[in-house]
């Protein structure tokens, strides 16, 4: 008996298939069915980035930012970078694709997975492109024009937890303590005459 055959033998009688199957018909193949995210209205047509997916985005916003400013700063031999340097890593990170995060469903919550962010699941469904790429860079630009491209540096410079911190923790930031609680209730619309 040749050592295929006795493998294939050896793999039949382990897996269940033997007598069960006809001569030359292929084993079934078990399948399995992973649904991908169901999205909502917001989710799908909304320019931003849905409040509940907020941190997540903020943290691969991080991330990245950490990424391109620490590849930069390699090439020059891990000293600081001049501020035209870091002003065009900085837009270069935002500016970036972001085609790499998508949105998958984890016990029914819907989180942002990609670089930089933890990994989720094993096996299952990313809904990737569409509106995320877009909402991510739009949150990038914003975090850099609120904070400002030299306090980002410095954060950058004191660690990766420092930069975090920064822009994704505090009252005002989306992974914050200020944004435990449910949210706050849509402020009335006034006319201005």
């Amino acid at each position: 008996m040749g050592p295929a055959l006795a493998a294939w033998l050896a793999l039949s009688l382990l897996g269940g298939t033997g007598a069960e199957e006809t001569c030359g018909d292929p084993p079934a193949a078990r399948s399995h069915s992973i649904p991908a995210p169901q999205l909502s209205t917001e989710e799908q047509l909304s320019p931003h980035m849905p409040e509940s997916l907020r941190c997540d985005a903020c943290r691969a916003i991080a991330f990245q930012i950490e990424e391109q400013l620490s590849r930069a700063e390699g090439k020059v031999g891990r000293k600081a970078l001049k501020e035209s340097d870091y002003m065009e890593v900085l837009e270069r990170s935002c500016s970036q694709d972001w085609e790499s995060y998508g949105v998958q469903e984890l016990d029914g919550q819907k989180r942002l997975a990609g670089p930089g962010l933890p990994r989720q699941e094993p096996v299952s469904v990313m809904v990737s492109g569409g509106p995320w790429p877009g909402r991510l860079s739009k949150m990038c630009h914003s975090y850099v024009g609120e904070q400002g491209e030299a306090q980002i540096y410095e954060s950058h410079r004191r660690g990766a937890a420092a930069l975090r911190e920064l822009l994704c923790h505090g009252d005002k930031g989306p992974c914050g303590s200020g944004k435990a609680g449910p949210p706050a209730p849509p402020k009335a619309l006034q006319n201005e005459l």
